[in-house]
């Protein structure tokens, strides 16, 4: 992955339109407010990479190595929006720093703290926030 965070938001951003129907460059345009000509050379260092395929009719599919990636984002990115809401912080605020630490959040980070919105720390002694 060559820069992970752009990567990372491309395929984010495919992801969470092809919710609703089939991606072309012009969606990704709107989505991320970008030029066309930045998400041109996107989509191509996608495909080179092996993260995106862009078949008939221009139409954007992630591949399997991009659905996985695409779907950790966003996985990372809603747990951290939940936990910043749950700690108080304004909805706003949480959603523009969960975009920023999705990217940066080691995996055993990540896990530690799934666990823990899970609930399977309830019982356990000790505070787990101190100032």
């Amino acid at each position: 992955m060559k820069d992970r965070r752009s990567t990372e938001d491309y395929l984010k951003t495919i992801y969470l339109l092809s919710q609703t129907g089939n991606v072309h460059a012009c969606h990704i345009v709107q989505s991320m407010h970008l030029s066309r000509a930045t998400v041109s050379v996107a989509i191509k260092r996608l495909v080179n990479e092996g993260y995106i395929q862009v078949e008939k009719g221009n139409v954007i599919h992630l591949t399997e190595q991009g659905l996985q990636v695409a779907q950790k984002t966003c996985d990372k990115y809603q747990l951290l929006k939940t936990f910043l809401i749950q700690l108080g912080v304004e909805e706003t605020n949480a959603t523009q720093d969960a975009c920023k630490m999705e990217h940066d959040l080691s995996s055993e980070s990540y896990m530690a703290l799934k666990q823990f919105m899970s609930g399977a720390n309830k019982g356990k002694t000790g505070e787990w926030y101190q100032v």
